[in-house]
């Protein structure tokens, strides 16, 4: 997966205002295809399902698709596309951790387990 740094370089007041935008255009480009190359291929799988949603998909052998767009909207879909990865790895880490806790004691004591119950929150 290739990450074009000139995408982290625009001038729109958005990006302007938007904190993440400007982390990730001060980070080098080793360190943005280091992370690119970290996600699992069901993080892939699922991002590539999205984008191509967004755009849409016709069957390569029937169509010949072309697809136009401006810098701003192509822009906002990779950030879109960025931030579910974000989102999907989180997700993907709190499954691994909840696994791995699943096999492990349960620290908690039968009155302690009462008290939860009785708790209105």
């Amino acid at each position: 997966m290739m990450v074009n740094p000139d995408f982290f370089h625009s001038s729109t007041e958005e990006t302007q205002v938007n904190q993440l935008m400007r982390y990730l255009q001060h980070q080098p480009p080793e360190v943005l295809e280091r992370v690119a190359k970290s996600i699992s291929p069901q993080i892939k799988e699922i991002i590539s399902h999205n984008v191509q949603g967004l755009v849409g998909m016709l069957p390569d052998e029937s169509f010949h698709v072309q697809i136009t767009t401006d810098r701003e909207n192509l822009g906002g879909m990779l950030a879109s596309a960025m931030m579910t990865g974000y989102f999907l790895r989180q997700m993907e880490q709190r499954m691994e951790l909840e696994s791995t806790l699943s096999g492990s004691h349960n620290f908690s004591t039968p009155k302690a387990k009462e008290e939860d119950r009785d708790s209105p929150f």
